[in-house]
């Protein structure tokens, strides 16, 4: 069996292994896998190497191919179990130097083998990085070539910066929003000769972004640091130590600031379902000049199991230029600070999701489908087609709504939500059912149509109504307890499966755990109790079988409902008293039992064949896709089956007379009067 492994870092990969569509607005990264082939007999190990890895949370994902979709008969089926066990192996760096801002720092490469690495930290408000490499000198004298490497490796993408410098000229890379508050890796190697030291000096520098804010915000500052949860100086409070204290809304006050705060408190809802609340209400201005910068912080930990929603809506009344865009970004670890219009809305580490709203086109909206955890930013910046300098007087008001949600629009109406735990890790996912598939049940694909999920209701419940000729032969032939078996059975059957419907034809009269356990029980009884009568066994062994009997079935269920020998074993059990007594009766009346040619032709015969049938067919042949009429067949052979099955009535017992047992006053004169003549 070949399974397919996915890695991901910082949530869990979005996979997609039945090819299915995702909901529109959806975004969909292809995550980084392998294919491993693994043998019933062969344990095979396979290695991923991952150099200079970030920190933070890893997630691996595998799953088999897709099923066959067979009902299959629990116990009839060998099941084929595959272990697949992962283990992750580090490889850690000691005293490693750390690069502080504006300092140049001397190091020394020993060989290619042996690589520097060094670490710098970036602040917050850190909107850009200039990293340079000076004084290149090797211990032979000869031309210096190293490389470069900074960033970690970040699956499914990584976003590492690489350059090449060779000779004794300077070389620098500039970093565009850099990410704010985490460790920046730096690894430098020789491309020279393996017996040659080289010698290098290095320089890290910082573009400061000085953050301005609403007035509003200053008062709720600390509010929302606390709600934030964050660490001390975290972006829960961004720009809170360093805000103005008389920030204006005029012009040359926002050129000052490269963008504009406004504050975000986050509320936990529930397990993997937040809700950002701005605290200016839910419309934020938007301007040309600097960026309007929201912070919604996933970094709990168990925020990456859900989905992340983010809704804009701009007000048309609130744009003065009618051709003006807003655009949008929303990205993690950094936010994007220049929104222009050649913009890809991407960070030095990390490729964001744009949005825009313009007047033509109002609402937009994002699912981060698993976003990982980190501390995500929206930006919003006021662009204009013909320079910025025409929109610098006008300002857009847009709305937006932000939330993390464990399923979105909760699976729709053809799914199910729900939370799973996998070593302790909750996320969610959906359960979709009549055809429907997806991430959120949104694929049409195979999805039935009503009229086929009313048809397929209607084939499950009215077959059950099959019983009734069952029902009406066991009446007729004074089995009235097993004809109260029958009809226990196709009430809770035909119920049952008007709950079971996976499509909007359901109907539930009672809890459909109770409806299930019902319907296993009288099928199973109903088996039970029709070999016994079939046996022709005294009465009053009869019926204490049938009641000890059933309360053994019950409690079977009770421990596995699906088990095989919960309908095998008193079938089995009732065969062998079967042919006990019909062997008694035989040797007894010194003939073959039952005696008449015509029970066999015509009533054992088909009853057995209905009865096999009916095995095959429920045991080998369902299947997901036509279970729906298979299943209905099953209903319809065994109802026949024990209509057939059904012995005679006793010959001292007369067929129901009911105009007979109607007037009976007539018959108790008739009666006395034969009497009274036998006395005369």
């Amino acid at each position: 069996m070949e399974i397919t492994v996915h890695f991901r870092y910082g949530a869990p990969p979005v996979i997609n292994p039945l090819g299915t569509r995702f909901p529109a607005n959806a975004t969909v990264r292809p995550s980084y896998n392998i294919s491993i082939t693994l043998s019933s007999a062969v344990q095979n190990t396979t290695f991923v190497n991952i150099t200079t890895p970030a920190a933070g949370d890893w997630f691996i994902a595998a799953h088999l191919p897709e099923a066959a979709g067979r009902i299959e008969v629990k116990g009839f089926s060998t099941p084929c179990p595959y272990m697949f066990q992962a283990d992750m192996f580090v490889l850690r760096l000691t005293d490693m130097p750390v690069l502080e801002p504006g300092v140049a720092m001397p190091q020394t490469i020993v060989s290619p083998a042996k690589p520097l690495h060094v670490k710098v930290f970036v602040p917050k408000h850190a909107a850009g990085m200039r990293f340079e490499l000076r004084s290149c000198v090797t211990s032979e004298q000869k031309p210096c070539a190293v490389r470069v490497v900074l960033g970690s490796i970040m699956l499914p993408q990584s976003f590492q910066r690489i350059i090449t410098c060779t000779g004794n000229v300077n070389c620098s890379l500039a970093l565009d929003s850099p990410p704010w508050e985490k460790w920046l890796q730096i690894m430098v190697e020789s491309l020279g000769a393996a017996s040659a030291n080289v010698s290098v000096e290095m320089v890290a520098s910082f573009t400061a972004c000085r953050p301005g804010s609403t007035s509003s915000f200053l008062n709720f500052s600390s509010l929302n640091q606390s709600q934030a949860g964050a660490r001390p100086g975290s972006a829960g409070a961004a720009g809170s130590s360093t805000l103005p204290t008389g920030a204006s809304r005029n012009v040359s006050n926002k050129r000052s600031f490269c963008l504009q705060n406004q504050p975000v408190v986050r509320e936990d809802l529930d397990v993997v379902s937040v809700r950002y609340r701005l605290l200016n209400g839910p419309s934020v201005p938007v301007h040309s000049i600097s960026p309007t910068l929201l912070l919604l912080n996933l970094n709990t930990g168990m925020d990456s199991g859900g989905s992340l929603v983010v809704s804009l809506l701009l007000n048309k009344t609130s744009v003065s230029l009618g051709n003006a865009t807003v655009v949008a970004c929303v990205s993690a670890a950094s936010p994007v600070l220049s929104l222009t219009a050649t913009q890809n809305c991407s960070t030095a580490f990390f490729q964001g999701y744009p949005l825009s709203v313009s007047t033509s086109s109002a609402e937009a909206m994002l699912i981060v489908l698993y976003p990982q955890t980190d501390d995500w930013f929206l930006s919003l910046q006021l662009i204009c087609p013909k320079g910025q300098g025409e929109c610098n007087a006008a300002e857009a008001k847009v709305t937006v709504f932000a939330y993390l949600t464990p399923c979105f629009n909760d699976c729709g109406p053809y799914g199910q939500c729900s939370l799973l735990r996998r070593h302790g890790y909750l996320y969610a996912g959906c359960s979709c059912k009549a055809g429907w598939g997806g991430w959120s049940c949104t694929d049409d694909t195979k999805a039935q149509s009503v009229g086929v999920q009313n048809l397929a209701t209607l084939l499950l419940t009215l077959s059950n109504l099959m019983f009734l000729p069952a029902i009406a032969v066991a009446i007729y032939r004074y089995y009235l307890v097993e004809a109260s078996v029958y009809t226990y059975t196709m009430f809770f059957s035909t119920f049952y499966h008007a709950c079971d419907q996976p499509g909007v034809a359901v109907m539930c009269i009672m809890d459909y755990d109770t409806l299930q356990y019902c319907d296993f029980l009288g099928s199973v009884v109903s088996i039970w109790v029709t070999i016994l009568c079939m046996s022709r066994v005294k009465k009053i062994l009869k019926y204490v079988l049938f009641v000890l009997g059933t309360l053994l079935i019950a409690m079977s269920l009770q421990l596995d409902r699906r088990g095989v020998w919960n309908m095998m074993g008193p079938c089995l059990f009732a065969l062998v008293i079967m042919i006990a007594a019909w062997v008694y009766h035989g040797v007894k009346r010194r003939h073959c039992y039952p005696s008449s040619w015509k029970r066999w032709v015509f009533y054992l015969l088909p009853g057995i064949t209905l009865a096999f049938i009916a095995i095959s067919v429920y045991a080998f042949m369902e299947t997901n896709e036509n279970y729906y009429y298979t299943h209905s067949i099953w209903h319809v052979l065994v109802a026949c089956s024990v209509a057939f099955l059904l012995p005679p009535r006793d010959k001292h017992k007369k067929p129901w007379a009911w105009s007979q047992k109607l007037t009976c006053r007539y018959q108790i004169c008739q009666n006395d009067r034969e009497e009274l003549y036998a006395v005369t």
